[in-house]
């Protein structure tokens, strides 16, 4: 940080600092959503495709409807993203299609229903209405209401996953699915749950992402999935199933935020920022490797003794 400080001065701004925090806004919520998916033992590649069409989508319907409130818009984007979750759920849950096999494939789906949908026209920020435009980027409280939505999104997910019965369900089918079985745990419907909540967090961020950028385009969150990975298992999510916090899933999308604000601010090509973060999944999932190896060292060492 000092070193890219004296490169630039303008890092350790609070400008900067607000920049960073709405550049992460977005990712916080849909890493949450990876978030809970990952802990179940699954993983959600399709997340990028299902904002980019909602964006889409919605972006459309406010061309044809300017007059449309932002909060139905925001319901719209919620009610779309809940149907193509479901469709991921049923395909891993009743399908029994493994969870990244099954998300590839809709990652392909839903990236090419935008092109379908938009047939490769894109929306501006002069069609789009100054009252949606200001969902994102309006600050009543003194913060971004972007940055508002992400504090939200992540109280009620703290809460649901620390004092609800689903929310530790999530947990226990992630730690040991027989078990949660037996415990009289509906496994499966857990799982399918998850990614319905995926859909819907990746519905609200495809609204966020239009109001945000002022634009609906056909790459619109074209490789997203990669930063929630990233942030999920850089913020100490276990990328094998059973555990992760919120507060964790937050600094991860801070620390990532960090990283290409300072690549950004020095100059360094966007490759390279995409190398970092394919490096700090790599650096995760050897820790966890290292982690799960050594504990089942112990276990057995146990038994033996």
């Amino acid at each position: 940080m000092i070193l890219v400080s004296l490169r630039s001065p303008n890092f350790l701004t609070l400008d900067n600092f607000e920049d960073i925090l709405l550049n992460i806004s977005i990712l916080a919520i849909v890493a949450l959503a990876q978030t809970m998916v990952i802990i179940t033992r699954g993983i959600d590649l399709s997340v990028g495709s299902m904002i980019g069409l909602v964006a889409m989508m919605v972006s459309f319907v406010l061309l044809e409807h300017p007059e449309m409130s932002p909060w139905l818009a925001v319901l719209l984007g919620m009610l779309i993203g809940c149907a193509l979750g479901c469709f991921n759920g049923f395909i891993i849950t009743v399908g029994g299609v493994p969870p990244i096999i099954a998300t590839l494939g809709t990652l392909s789906v839903y990236r090419g229903a935008v092109f379908l949908y938009s047939q490769g026209t894109w929306v501006n920020a002069f069609e789009m209405p100054q009252s949606f435009k200001l969902l994102a980027k309006g600050t009543p409280f003194g913060l971004p209401n972007l940055v508002i939505f992400a504090v939200v999104i992540a109280a009620i997910i703290y809460y649901f996953l620390n004092y609800t019965r689903p929310g530790r369900d999530i947990y226990a089918v992630g730690s040991n699915p027989a078990a949660a079985q037996v415990a009289g745990i509906r496994v499966q419907r857990t799982i399918f749950m998850v990614y319905v909540i995926s859909g819907l967090l990746c519905g609200l961020a495809g609204v966020l992402w239009a109001s945000r950028f002022e634009a609906a385009q056909t790459n619109t969150a074209l490789g997203f999935e990669l930063q929630t990975v990233a942030a999920a298992v850089v913020g100490g999510v276990n990328i094998f199933g059973g555990s992760g916090t919120v507060s964790g899933v937050l600094l991860g999308a801070l620390l990532l935020g960090i990283i290409n604000n300072a690549l950004t601010l020095v100059r360094i090509s966007p490759f390279w920022q995409l190398a970092a973060q394919g490096s700090l999944i790599l650096l995760a999932v050897i820790v966890d490797s290292m982690i799960l190896r050594r504990l089942q060292q112990t276990l057995s060492g146990r038994k033996t003794a």
